[in-house]
């Protein structure tokens, strides 16, 4: 679904915050970018969605090179981005903020609300709410439901967990494998909170320094000891 061939990505030409990336996304399934703060995970992410220039390599998504294109026609290719900070509308209503992208792109909006509400029912009963007024947890389910409501091929989730509470993060835990699997949606996972995000994932990439360290494909057998050794 998605590949990163020998990724060099940054700020200006001669500063680039990450180098010599390889990350392999595999279809209908959830991976994890592992690292502490300033590891260069969003700069990677920013990268893939055409929002920082490249300077080496390729971005493969869907068989198509996306390393060279604006985050728009990446998008419409059917990549969803979260950011860090969910960057929702905050003075419009939760529906209003679930039907805006699907004007854009003309799709049907009640099936577009089915799916928003049908994942995060707790959404419907708030509704008519601001979404600045909305709390923390609240807000990050509504990012992702307005990413599934445009029926992505995958979604691209910065740091999802932080800010929320516990309860809420095993609840946005379990939709993440639900729509893997419901929808066809593959998940890149970019965390600090290390036994959230390998608990959901079947692989993982260690980021550190801007390059790459260490990962591997996660199985109920080495789940528990690939968390264990993850120091950030």
């Amino acid at each position: 679904m998605l590949e990163i061939k020998n990724l060099t990505a940054g700020y200006s030409d001669e500063t680039a915050a990450i180098h010599d990336i390889n990350i392999k996304v595999p279809k209908n399934e959830i991976c994890s970018i592992i690292g502490s703060n300033g590891a260069g995970k969003t700069t990677l992410l920013k990268a893939i969605m055409g929002l920082l220039p490249t300077s080496n390599g390729e971005i493969i998504f869907d068989g198509n090179d996306i390393s060279k294109m604006d985050s728009e026609t990446i998008s419409q290719l059917g990549i969803g981005y979260v950011p860090q900070g969910r960057m929702i509308f905050p003075y419009l209503t939760v529906e209003e903020n679930l039907l805006l992208g699907c004007e854009v792109r003309k799709m049907n909006l009640k099936k577009a609300l089915e799916i928003g509400y049908g994942y995060f029912p707790d959404l419907k009963g708030i509704s008519k709410r601001k979404g600045g007024m909305l709390s923390g947890g609240q807000q990050q389910q509504l990012a992702i439901a307005r990413m599934l409501v445009i029926e992505p091929k995958m979604i691209i989730l910065d740091e999802p967990a932080e800010g929320v509470q516990p309860n809420v993060v095993q609840e946005i835990g379990r939709i993440l494998k639900n729509i893997t699997s419901e929808l066809n949606v593959s998940v890149l996972l970019v965390e600090q909170f290390v036994g959230f995000a390998l608990n959901l994932s079947s692989s993982y990439y260690f980021l550190q320094g801007g390059q790459i360290t260490n990962g591997g494909i996660i199985t109920d057998e080495n789940r528990t000891s690939i968390i264990e050794n993850i120091k950030l």
